[in-house]
C-alpha cells in the first residue's frame, strides 16, 4: 500500500503559511508571487506491487511492444508499465470506483504514465485523443491532494487542470466527480460562456481540483477571485490544441503564479516544436511517454471512406448515407460542417426529409449547447443526428457514425466502425 507521509509537516503550520497575506500577492497586473517560506509537500506515492518488480526484461519488453510505449528521460527504465490497475496499489476509494466501472486493464497511456506520475516526476505524454489520458492524471491527483490539508473556503486549488475548451473541461469534471464524490473531494469547472457568479461561488467555497480554460482562469486571477498559492499539481491537457488556439501567453502567465517545485504533466496528441519548447521551458527533468509513432497519421482503427462529388450532389448523398445508417442498430450520427450558417441549413434540410436532427455551433449559448449535447447523447426526443461545427469536435465520449459534408481545413470522414469521435481530431 502507499507509504506513510513520514515527515509530513504539521497541518497547522502548513496552513498558516498559506494564510499569510504576504505569501501571495494578488493584483490585476498579475504581479509575481512571493514563493518564499512555502510549506513542503510530498510527490512520490508509488509503491508498486511485487509482481511488477519481479518482471523480467523480456516481459517488460513484451508489454511495451503491446502498448506501443516508448519512454525517454533520466532513469526511464525504472518505470515499468502496469499490466493491471491493481498493480499500482491505489487506495481503497480509487480501487472501489475502478471496480465499479469495470476497469481492470489500463490503456497504453495509463499503463506507461501512471508509474511515472505516482513517483512524482514531471511528464510529457504523447498519445492520440481519446486514449484515456484523463484517468492517467486524475487518479494520481486524488492521492496527491489527499496527502495535504483540506482546502477551506476561498483557498485556491491544489490540483489545476487546464483545458482548451469548455466541452473538454466539462468532460474532465465528470470523471473527477466519479472518483472524487465518494471521498468528498471537491472540484470546480470554470470556463467562458457561462455565468461567472456560479463559478466564483464554487471557488469561494473552496475546491481542491480546479478544471479551467486559460482565458476564464486569467480573468479570475486578475480580479483576485482565486489564487494559485496552494497549487502543487498542474496538468496541461491537449497542450497542442491550446497552443493552436493561441493560449501560450495565458499558459505562461498561469505558470508564473504557481510555485516552482510543482509537479507538471503535459498531454498532447502531437509533438510539434511549439509543444516541445513549452515543455523545455516549464517542465524540469521530465519523462516523456510516447504511445505509437510521433508522426501525425490517421487512426488505423477507423475505416475512412471519401466520396468525391459535385456541390449539387452533396445533399442527396448525405440523405442516402443517413438513410443507410438509420437501418442499423447504432444510428447516432454526427455531421460536421464548416460554418455556423451551413450547420443550420443542413439541419433544416435533414429534418425536412423526416429525420430528427439538432445543430450545435458557436452562436448558440452555453446552455443551448449543453441541452443539445445532452439530448443527442441520451436520445431525448428521439434525436439521433447532430450537425456541428468544430465546437463539438472533441470531448464526445461515445461511439457514433460520422459524416463530413463540406470542404473544411481539416477533414472528417464517415466512420463505419463507430470509433469514439474524439479519436479523429
Amino acid at each position: 500500500m502507499f507509504r506513510p507521509s513520514g515527515n509530513q509537516p504539521n497541518n497547522m503550520n502548513y496552513r498558516n503559511k498559506y494564510q499569510n497575506a504576504n505569501n501571495f500577492q494578488q493584483a490585476d497586473s498579475l504581479m509575481s508571487p512571493n514563493f518564499e517560506n512555502l510549506a513542503p509537500f510530498r510527490k512520490d506515492f508509488y509503491s508498486p506491487d511485487p509482481s511488477i518488480l519481479k518482471r523480467s526484461s523480456d516481459e517488460i519488453e513484451t508489454l511495451n511492444t503491446k502498448y506501443e510505449i516508448t519512454t525517454i528521460g533520466r532513469d526511464a527504465d525504472m518505470y515499468k508499465p502496469l499490466k493491471f490497475f491493481n498493480e499500482a496499489n491505489f487506495p481503497e476509494f480509487i480501487t472501489n470506483e475502478l471496480q465499479r466501472q469495470g476497469f481492470v486493464e489500463p490503456t497504453s497511456i495509463q499503463a506507461g504514465s501512471l508509474p511515472v506520475i505516482l513517483s512524482g516526476r514531471n511528464l510529457v505524454g504523447i498519445a492520440k485523443t481519446g486514449s484515456g489520458k484523463t484517468l492517467s492524471y486524475l487518479l494520481p491527483a486524488l492521492i496527491h491532494l489527499k496527502d495535504q490539508p483540506t482546502v477551506r473556503n476561498s483557498e485556491g486549488p491544489i490540483i489545476l487542470v487546464l483545458s482548451p475548451t469548455r466541452e473538454l473541461a466539462q468532460q474532465i469534471q465528470v470523471v473527477a466527480n466519479d472518483f472524487g464524490n465518494c471521498n468528498n473531494i471537491s472540484n470546480c469547472c470554470i470556463y467562458g460562456g457561462a455565468a461567472k457568479s456560479n463559478q466564483i461561488r464554487d471557488l469561494e467555497r473552496g475546491c481542491a481540483i480546479c478544471i479551467a480554460t486559460p482565458g476564464r482562469l486569467i480573468d479570475f486571477l486578475e480580479r483576485g477571485v482565486v489564487n494559485l498559492s496552494r497549487c502543487t499539481y498542474l496538468v496541461l491537457d491537449e497542450a497542442d490544441r491550446m497552443l493552436d488556439m493561441g493560449f501560450e501567453p495565458q499558459i505562461k502567465k498561469i505558470m508564473s503564479q504557481i510555485r516552482k517545485d510543482r509537479q507538471v504533466l503535459m498531454f498532447s496528441a502531437t509533438w510539434p516544436k511549439e509543444v516541445k519548447n513549452l515543455a523545455e521551458e516549464f517542465l524540469q527533468d521530465y519523462i516523456q511517454i510516447n504511445i505509437g509513432s510521433l508522426n501525425l497519421s490517421a487512426n488505423h482503427n477507423i475505416i475512412q471512406i471519401i466520396d468525391v462529388c459535385d456541390e449539387t450532389e452533396k445533399e442527396g448523398k448525405l440523405i442516402k448515407i443517413l438513410s443507410d445508417i438509420s437501418a442499423e442498430n447504432d444510428r447516432k450520427t454526427i455531421v460536421f460542417v464548416e460554418t455556423k450558417r451551413r450547420a443550420d441549413e443542413i439541419t433544416r434540410a435533414i429534418n425536412r426529409r423526416g429525420f430528427n436532427a439538432v445543430s450545435i455551433h458557436g452562436d448558440k449559448s452555453q446552455s443551448e449547447r449543453d441541452y443539445t449535447l445532452s439530448s443527442f447523447r441520451s436520445g431525448r426526443h428521439n434525436v439521433e443526428i447532430l450537425v456541428a461545427t468544430d465546437v463539438a469536435s472533441r470531448g464526445l465520449g461515445k461511439c457514433f457514425n460520422l459524416v463530413h459534408s463540406s470542404e473544411p481545413s481539416s477533414l472528417f470522414f464517415l466512420n463505419i466502425s463507430q470509433i469514439v469521435v474524439r479519436d479523429l481530431v
